[in-house]
């Protein structure tokens, strides 16, 4: 796991220097206060593991590393959007995130509301803007981060999640809801570098998006078994929340060691899909990615 701990270190040095370049501080702007907002999720550091996809897939796939940085800033981007919305207090409710205060508690909710829709339009933008890789690979980067991101993905997946409080759901839903509020970003972080490396073959975006769905699954299930074992101090945001307020989760449902047999399932079922991938360090590395998802503390 080492080789992946490496690099997972040095591509977050890189993504967010990424991040610095695409979401400067305008000066004397009437609006700077949005703008810190934006920067302060957004640059707050983080395991930037999408990004980290991003930048392993296409390398894995012959790109270059410089193609895929601004595809690697727009999923954090989209990632820290996620996260400023999900804290407010109609979603979520959290006051932590990343060991401080979350932007609402900082900026207000109005300001908060702001700056998650502003960094999802920025990601879009930035996608789109891509000057290593041509109009149809931005074209093409700007669609999938979309969709990923919304009624398809990620925020229907959110909805689900609203919905669900204080029931008992089927597996099948849980599935879906996970698939979606997680698993989305997850699949089109690894297309991205795709994108990036020119590779367009159907059956290596195949490949990487049922990886992706295995790995967000075991992340999800992970996460929801630190919100029961772990610490705010550890986890850089409060714990015990899901359980209190009647969330849906995997633990809930299955109880905790069939949730555990089933993350490292899935870790399993996405290392077998690794063979099918082009051989190198990249590949090693994602094994070592499976690995630190059934292990990590935070």
């Amino acid at each position: 796991m080492s080789l992946f701990t490496d690099r997972l270190h040095a591509d977050a040095e890189d993504v967010e220097r990424a991040l610095e370049a695409w979401l400067p501080m305008p000066e004397d702007d009437a609006a700077g206060n949005l703008h810190e907002s934006m920067r302060y999720s957004a640059l707050g550091g983080g395991k930037r593991l999408r990004g980290h996809l991003v930048l392993t897939f296409c390398t894995l796939f012959g790109g270059e590393r410089e193609a895929a940085l601004p595809y690697a800033a727009a999923i954090e981007m989209m990632h820290a959007f996620s996260l400023i919305h999900d804290d407010l207090p109609a979603m979520d409710n959290d006051d932590m995130r990343r060991g401080r205060p979350s932007n609402h508690k900082v900026y207000g909710e109005a300001t908060a509301l702001l700056a998650g829709d502003a960094l999802a339009l920025r990601a879009l933008e930035t996608a789109a803007s891509n000057p290593y890789c041509d109009a149809k690979q931005n074209a093409e980067a700007a669609r999938l981060l979309a969709s990923a991101a919304g009624a398809a993905g990620m925020c229907g997946g959110q909805q689900i999640d609203l919905q669900s409080e204080q029931q008992t759901i089927p597996m099948e839903l849980l599935t879906d809801l996970v698939l979606r509020k997680t698993g989305a970003l997850f699949a089109v972080s690894c297309e991205l570098g795709l994108i990036a490396a020119s590779a367009f073959d159907e059956e290596a975006h195949a490949s990487a998006r049922t990886f992706a769905r295995h790995i967000g699954l075991a992340f999800q299930i992970t996460d929801d078994l630190l919100d029961l074992r772990s610490t705010p101090e550890v986890l850089g945001k409060t714990t015990g929340k899901d359980e209190k307020s009647g969330k849906a989760t995997f633990p809930a449902l299955l109880g905790v060691k069939e949730a555990e047999a089933l993350a490292k399932s899935h870790c399993e079922q996405a290392v077998s899909l690794l063979d099918k991938l082009p051989a190198g360090d990249e590949r090693s590395s994602l094994r070592g990615l499976c690995e630190f998802i059934l292990t990590r503390t935070m």
